[in-house]
């Protein structure tokens, strides 16, 4: 572990759809993310891959799709991503309410974690200020389980928030966690600190989680630093509504290297690199069959596309360009929601 450089938190969560035009709708209009990369599953051609994220795509903020329309719906379950959360500013969640109203999200009523009584009395002892967190748990139109977490935006965050729709005194700002479940948690949590993260906290599980504790861990980063394990024996499948995979950050080719031999040393599996055209990737499933990614911080979204045109065309990587007209006639027309800035709204 010595000479591997702990992950600063998540890259990217990707998930799976049914109707590419309403996760369009959904994911840009109604949540205010930008399509940064409008592109196809490279591992499946026919199928759109299609990358949410802040203004710029920063590592850390990209929550990305396959709109599987043929697949059936899925149930979350033991060994899998149950929830994926979001950063907003404090003081945003009434916005989020009234703005899941409007548009007719399913949403649940806050949760506060990580500050109870006890935690509240132990921060005070260490004289650290509380940790608690608000926490607003809604679904996407597939089912998919997301959630809101208001926290403290520093002035140096390294996220730029997307205001076309939603303005920047709510703009999502980035991952806060994931939260996974497991049958056994011990093996998933080891292979967690091999990764870098340290566990940092515990509490009695709430709301619509299966399992009796909550454990968290955090990485070095700013954005993406949490995973909570819960334990569960609960069934799941995959399909509509579920996540596919979690990628952690690697930032440089030798980080990804010497974090793929520590995996490898831990007893998994790891795939050699692969390039993804925006990053470089790794995959292992981790002892409960969660489906890990690590992925490099470069080259980035702009490698293909200028900034201001991000998301703006069908960008199909290396080979598949030659293949352009066959792909565009096997995929779904869609329209990306386009917008005036909110930021008068501020």
């Amino acid at each position: 572990m010595a000479d591997v450089s702990p992950t600063p938190g998540i890259h990217h969560v990707t998930c799976i759809a049914g109707d590419p035009q309403r996760n369009l709708d959904f994911w840009v209009e109604t949540l205010g993310l930008r399509l940064v990369k409008r592109s196809i599953n490279q591992d499946d051609p026919e199928t759109y891959h299609f990358f949410f994220a802040d203004a710029e795509g920063t590592p850390g903020t990209s929550m990305t799709f396959f709109p599987w329309e043929n697949l059936r719906q899925g149930k979350v379950g033991s060994g899998q991503v149950s929830r994926t959360a979001f950063r907003v500013p404090e003081g945003s969640l009434d916005y989020w309410e009234d703005r899941f109203e409007e548009y007719g999200v399913d949403y649940d009523d806050r949760v506060e974690r990580f500050g109870g009584e006890a935690q509240r009395a132990s921060d005070s002892a260490s004289g650290d200020e509380p940790r608690a967190e608000t926490v607003l748990p809604f679904r996407d139109p597939d089912g998919l389980p997301v959630e809101l977490v208001a926290v403290e935006i520093p002035d140096d965050d390294p996220t730029v928030p997307w205001t076309e729709f939603v303005p920047e005194r709510a703009a999502i700002r980035g991952f806060h966690s994931v939260t996974l479940w497991v049958a056994d948690p011990q093996p998933t949590m080891e292979l967690l600190e091999t990764m870098g993260l340290e566990r940092s906290d515990t509490e009695a599980a709430q709301g619509d989680t299966p399992g009796d504790e909550r454990i968290r861990f955090e990485a070095a980063g700013t954005v993406g630093r949490y995973v909570d394990v819960l334990p569960t024996i609960e069934s799941g499948r995959q399909g509509h509504g579920t996540v596919h995979h979690v990628a952690f950050q690697t930032p440089t080719d030798a980080d990804q290297e010497a974090m793929r031999q520590a995996v490898q040393s831990a007893g998994l599996r790891p795939t050699a690199q692969i390039d993804r055209h925006w990053f470089r990737s790794v995959y292992f499933r981790e002892h409960a069959g969660i489906l890990f990614e690590l992925a490099t911080s470069g080259p980035g979204y702009t490698d293909d596309e200028p900034l201001d045109d991000l998301g703006g065309r069908l960008v199909l990587p290396g080979e598949f360009e030659d293949r352009r007209e066959a792909i565009e006639a096997a995929l779904t027309d869609v329209t990306v929601p386009r917008g005036e800035s909110a930021a008068a709204e501020d």
